[in-house]
């Protein structure tokens, strides 16, 4: 599953998360393709808070352990 992410927050203001079937991810300045897009989503991470909203799963509300400041658009990608 690939992340393809714009905003403030990140390493880069676009980039791609890649999440491999064993569960490592990695990610790469830019937008890496193929793009097949699965889902778009909003994420607001103020200090431990992270809300979600997601156009596949709907609302989330999450909780890190690490303090961030983010806001990022993107879509989830096969």
């Amino acid at each position: 599953m690939k992340f393809i992410e714009f905003g403030i927050g990140n390493t880069w203001l676009v980039r791609t998360e890649t999440e491999l079937e064993d569960g490592t991810e990695f990610e790469q300045k830019g937008i890496i393709g193929p793009v097949k897009i699965n889902s778009f989503y909003i994420r607001i991470w103020i200090a431990k808070t992270v809300i979600l909203f997601d156009t596949k799963e709907g609302f989330k509300r999450i909780k890190k352990n690490r303090n961030r400041i983010k806001f990022i658009f993107g879509f989830s990608s096969y």
